[in-house]
């Protein structure tokens, strides 16, 4: 019996690629395509399903442009702002992504980030990497102690909930802002805000952990920025389109905030080189989910709902 054609359009671990050259008839990419690339691939292999990351941005022009054998585009991520989900439903698509698997790494992270800009990570290391050579006295480049700070989550799902519970071994007070207002067992003690604007001003430390694209649009915008108490630091995990990058840098060169961690910009990977110059701000380069043990259950989950639905059952994590 002859095996389903699929096009893997973005690298995988070689976990994931093992499966995918052993159950499939798979085209597997060198490199991350393009919507351009990908789709022009589809139709030259006939593949019933894709599976593809950030850099396949299918918006509603190019998922017109699909290859009619295509009845399943399979995110391996959670988020898909990189896609028209609503075209592609609309056209008869499936569309799936990755949930779950990714929770405890994204929180991983995310802490990272809140740890390394309160404890100015960067200029520390840059000190060590010049050759130290000078003692810093007393009252030398002091960090913020994040022990016992009010730490304002945007976004209470998954991972918002898995930053508040490591956010809680360091003593820290839990608000959060969600659309909805999480059970009292989800809650766990932390304080809910049922607008941002409420939630701001009482939040020291801000974390993002919400998803991106137009459903959400701009949250942090100059008037957010401006409502977070002097002195706070902020902390985008998340998405860049959710943050107006201009208020951030604003914010950060004034004072107003005392630093930031951040993995997600608009343009990646052309992010804004403004915030590489400031020595307030912790950047890495959106990898979150960059662990042997989650990269290699993104792929391996991507290739479940591939499984499932070439054999004509239910997508396992339809968006």
């Amino acid at each position: 019996m002859a095996l389903p054609r699929i096009l893997v359009a973005r690298r995988i671990t070689e976990a994931a690629a093992a499966r995918a050259r052993r159950d499939f008839d798979a085209v597997m990419a060198e490199q991350d395509m393009t919507a351009d690339q990908a789709i022009a691939a589809a139709a030259s292999h006939g593949a019933e399903a894709i599976l593809l990351g950030t850099a396949c941005k299918l918006n509603a022009e190019a998922i017109s442009r699909l290859p009619p054998c295509v009845k399943l585009l399979a995110n391996s991520s959670v988020g898909y702002d990189h896609m028209d989900a609503k075209a592609a439903k609309a056209r008869g698509l499936i569309v799936t992504n990755t949930p779950d698997v990714l929770t405890d790494c994204t929180a991983d992270l995310a802490f990272l980030l809140l740890l390394a800009a309160c404890r100015r990570a960067h200029e520390y290391e840059g000190i060590m990497r010049a050759g130290w050579g000078t003692t810093l006295g007393l009252p030398d480049m002091l960090g913020i102690r994040p022990s016992g700070k009010a730490l304002g989550i945007v976004g209470m799902g998954r991972i918002g909930r898995a930053m508040a519970q490591r956010a809680r071994g360091f003593g820290m007070r839990i608000l959060y802002h969600n659309r909805t207002r999480l059970s009292p067992e989800l809650e766990q003690g932390a304080e809910y805000f049922a607008t941002l604007e409420e939630m701001l001003p009482h939040s020291q430390i801000l974390s993002l952990h919400l998803p991106g694209g137009a459903a959400t649009g701009t949250v942090m915008t100059a008037a957010a920025f401006a409502a977070l108490p002097r002195g706070a630091v902020f902390v985008n995990s998340a998405r860049g389109s959710v943050v107006d990058e201009d208020a951030l840098l604003q914010a950060l060169t004034s004072g107003h905030l005392f630093a930031a961690g951040l993995d997600v910009f608009h343009d990646e990977p052309n992010f804004d080189k403004r915030f590489a110059e400031l020595p307030n701000v912790f950047l890495t380069p959106h990898v979150a989910s960059a662990t042997i043990e989650t990269r290699d259950a993104m792929g391996l989950k991507a290739l479940d709902n591939i499984a499932a639905v070439l054999s004509g059952k239910p997508p396992i994590d339809p968006v």
